[in-house]
């Protein structure tokens, strides 16, 4: 049912990087507020907890058990997804389980069965789609306005230092499942796929930092992703952050370099402003659109269901050299 009272409370459930994020995507939502946050690290907690003038709770049961909040943004690193998010979903919390959403699709459909048992919206982290280009080339899509679609590209570089990149899985699992759900919400699925991996700037981490994908499309048409944390793009035009739909009859485009502040990002050598507002976006869409006005989420579980199994292709067409029909 939809939440009618005055003001949402938000508990975060992680304070790293990304909460800054969120935090701020909160602020901006009317009608909602950060009621406090946990972290295992807990001079990170009071840290956070003071930047965003929030409680810092003493553990993860404290922070579900709080009748104050309604909703609970599980920011935490992969391998704990499922244990947070069934534990929110437990104690009768919405739940906003950032991406990947799940190590292996067998933990993303756990949480699907009991977010529907107990009616309750748990949604992925898939924030691009939020974006308003994003929505007008999936109207275009729809409407068949770009003609037969063709080929489709999402295409990544951002260069990643060693101690950044070594806090996550992985440019396949990090990156390309943003691609996965983006192609998804655009295009559609996929019917086959092959791709190829390497690393080549790290000194010890031993994960991929650049990764490519080829793709063919259910209506014939191909695809392409490109993840990297080898290098920046520093040519004219960069694919730093780029998303291209091509068809017959006309294409479009979304770029990250269409605003750019000369100032460091959380983890990146610029601000690019569109990641903080796909952010917004989507909590906004969580919180609003989706507990306030009972609209269904533009990207869903089922939709982090078929990009695991996209990313788990994708692994399986590197350590085999193969192309895998999905």
């Amino acid at each position: 049912m939809p939440i009618t009272k005055e003001t949402i409370g938000v508990g975060l459930i992680g304070a790293g990087d990304i909460s800054v994020l969120h935090a701020a995507a909160i602020k901006k939502c009317p009608g909602a507020k950060l009621v406090g946050l946990w972290n295992r690290n807990q001079d990170r907690a009071n840290q956070r907890a003071k930047e965003f003038g929030c409680k810092n709770y003493a553990s993860p049961e404290e922070l579900v058990a709080d009748p104050n909040i309604d909703a609970v943004f599980v920011l935490t690193n992969l391998e704990t997804h499922l244990e947070y998010t069934v534990q929110s979903l437990g104690m009768g919390k919405h739940v906003l389980v950032e991406k990947p959403v799940g190590v292996t699709v067998a933990e993303i459909e756990r949480m699907k069965a009991l977010a529907g048992a107990k009616d309750l919206v748990c949604m992925p982290g898939h924030n691009y789609v939020y974006e308003g280009g994003m929505v007008r080339t999936r109207e275009l899509v729809d409407n068949g306005d770009l003609g037969k679609i063709v080929s489709a590209y999402v295409m990544y570089n951002i260069h990643h230092p060693e101690d950044v990149a070594s806090r996550y899985p992985g440019v396949v699992r990090q990156i390309l499942t943003h691609h996965s759900y983006i192609m998804l919400y655009l295009v559609g699925k996929p019917v086959e796929l092959c791709a190829m991996k390497a690393t080549l700037h790290y000194k010890e981490y031993k994960e991929e930092d650049i990764a490519m994908v080829q793709m063919r499309l259910h209506n014939g048409a191909l695809a392409h992703f490109c993840a990297s944390f080898a290098a920046d793009d520093h040519a004219a035009d960069p694919w730093t952050v780029m998303v291209k739909v091509i068809g017959t009859a006309g294409s479009t485009r979304y770029s990250y370099r269409d605003h750019v502040e000369i100032k460091p990002g959380l983890v990146h050598s610029q601000t690019y402003t569109a990641y903080q507002g796909s952010i917004t976006n989507e909590v906004r869409h969580f919180l609003i659109d989706c507990l306030r006005m009972g609209q269904k989420p533009l990207s869903t579980l089922d939709d982090a269901i078929t990009a695991q199994k996209m990313i788990e292709a994708a692994e399986k067409s590197i350590a085999e050299k193969s192309v895998v029909s999905l």
